[in-house]
């Protein structure tokens, strides 16, 4: 329908241009098209992407779409356009793969053509919630329902005016119709997410994910503030009453959203952040939640979100006569998607920011079975764990998963989003954290009585216990022993948690057979890290584990 051949007049056509920028679709190259909708508001998004049969109506409000056959993030298909000004900061390899610019251009000037005599939807927005580093955005989109999923996840613009006096420092265009040819292009499938940041372009084809979208915008805050001396943060971040902010690493399926969604505590933000000399600021307007087999006990903030008008609903399954949602059901996908703004979640911090942390949260699902619910890190052990990244990769938040567990290291808790190379991070979040005295965590949201398969998930109330515990001072008062294989210290005791839960070793039918797993996991780690251990000063190589 976004190739509107028979000139249908849509819902907001008259209103399509009462928002516009005079900083027009011109200077990115775009000409002859049909109509440019500019940052319509939601209820507008929702008659287009009614009226283009893009997605349906649920029970309550939700807008629920489907991303068609990338249900996840195409994490191997992301390219950034090698350049003499960058090309020396950039960490080349899995996540950033090289193309060139004669390559990217050559994509970007079919795009162009491709798009003529189509519609196309702009959002003008921010990436940043603190002024003095914000990003001021475009998001381009051959689907309405991807600019009300970038109207949702960026920082919006105040009043006409402002609309009107835009002018983006980066650019995203994204048309998922639209597919790259590998062997003129140089891409590995007809899927592309690629990156230019001389340029501040990026290029987004085959793919209707929404995920990439914000993603892309992330990746490029990751290679610009670092710069500035800002440390850039794949986690979530909340607040106490007194002011004291916890960050929450980890990758996705850990609990990042879960457990930073508090009700005892203000919510910065649940995915991407920045913390500066003044503190700690969300990069984002809004969230994108995991909702498969959502709990209204165990997550009701985010639950409720999955029955409010304006939250869109990605792959998730409903009753077309009903209307009615099924969290439960991943017919298409386990990896089912909420987006929806921050404010929707009724503790959430108006101005996406706070002070220092007082505390630091490494989140791991250990699937193995083996590590300690809590431990408490040193700052040099932080550093490693937080180069390392482990966890267990659980079905569908990437293409290619299947439905066991896999033992995967991300440098940074977030390798697919990380421009410059892990230490470069490493480094300024080993200065944050002695400067300002933080505490650092790690805590496994995995398994315990054995490995996947044999032992049960943790419980979240259990986990939920020893993070407020260690949040709240309580876990200072307690006495610790020191982990044999990995050298932190591991709490012995915590009100209202269960001692099989704080010994591991001993929910397992066998010690010697959780020692055998556990040193498996710890040589898993040490190989892992001889990729970073030349970058790295010895004190951070040497607080890995020792079998």
């Amino acid at each position: 329908m976004s190739n509107n051949l028979l000139n249908i007049k849509s819902p907001a056509e008259n209103q399509a241009s009462a928002l516009s920028s005079e900083y027009g679709l011109k200077n990115h190259g775009l000409t002859n098209l049909r109509k440019v909708y500019w940052n319509l508001p939601t209820e507008s998004l929702y008659e287009e992407i009614v009226f283009r049969a893009e997605g349906h109506i649920s029970k309550m409000g939700p807008i629920i779409v489907d991303s068609g056959k990338h249900t996840a993030r195409a994490a191997q298909d992301k390219f950034v356009v090698r350049h003499p000004d960058s090309e020396d900061r950039i960490w080349w390899g899995d996540y950033n793969r090289p193309i060139s610019p004669g390559q990217f251009n050559e994509v970007y000037n079919r795009m162009q053509g491709f798009l003529q005599g189509r519609d196309v939807f702009v959002q003008d927005c921010y990436a940043g919630a603190d002024p003095d580093y914000r990003l001021p955005v475009r998001i381009v989109t051959e689907f309405a329902w991807h600019s009300h999923f970038a109207r949702n996840m960026f920082l919006s613009l105040k009043n006409r005016e402002e609309y009107r006096l835009h002018v983006p420092e980066f650019t995203v265009l994204c048309a998922p119709s639209f597919n790259a040819f590998e062997s003129i292009d140089g891409t590995r499938s007809g899927t592309f997410i690629l990156l230019n940041l001389e340029q501040q372009l990026a290029l987004i084809g085959g793919t209707a994910y929404g995920g990439e979208i914000k993603k892309s915008i992330f990746t490029v805050m990751n290679y610009l503030l670092p710069l500035e001396g800002v440390m850039t943060m794949h986690c979530s971040a909340n607040q106490g009453d007194e002011g004291d902010v916890g960050l929450f690493f980890g990758l996705s399926g850990t609990g990042k959203t879960t457990l930073s969604a508090d009700p005892g505590r203000g919510l910065i933000g649940d995915d991407e952040h920045g913390w500066s000399d003044d503190g700690v600021f969300n990069f984002e307007g809004g969230c994108y939640a995991k909702v498969i087999q959502l709990s209204s006990s165990a997550e009701p903030e985010i639950y409720s979100c999955t029955r409010s008008f304006g939250t869109i609903l990605e792959n998730v399954i409903y009753d077309p006569v009903t209307r009615l949602i099924d969290l439960d059901d991943d017919a298409i996908t386990e990896n089912t998607r909420a987006s929806y703004p921050l404010e929707f979640i009724g503790n959430a911090v108006p101005e996406k920011k706070g002070g220092h942390p007082k505390n630091i949260i490494l989140l791991t699902c250990d699937a193995q079975g083996v590590m300690p619910p809590i431990a408490r890190l040193t700052p040099d052990q932080a550093v490693y764990h937080f180069i390392s990244g482990y966890t267990s990769k659980v079905g569908g938040t990437e293409v290619g998963l299947g439905e066991e567990p896999e033992i995967t290291f991300s440098a940074c808790f977030g390798a697919p989003f990380m421009v410059h190379r892990p230490m470069f991070y490493a480094d300024l979040l080993r200065r944050k954290v002695e400067r300002f005295g933080v505490t650092c965590w790690i805590l496994n949201t995995g398994w315990v009585g054995g490995s996947y398969g044999i032992g049960k998930r943790i419980s979240i109330q259990h986990t939920r216990r020893l993070l407020n515990a260690a949040l709240s001072g309580e876990l200072n008062d307690v006495d610790y022993y020191t982990d044999s294989v990995f050298g932190f210290q591991v709490p012995k005791s915590c009100p209202d948690v269960p001692e099989s839960v704080l010994y591991p070793s001993e929910s397992w039918p066998s010690k010697d057979e959780y020692d055998s797993k556990y040193r498996q996991l710890a040589s898993r780690f040490i190989d892992n890290f001889k990729k970073f251990a030349e970058d790295c000063p010895v004190e951070i190589r040497d607080a890995g584990p020792v079998i």
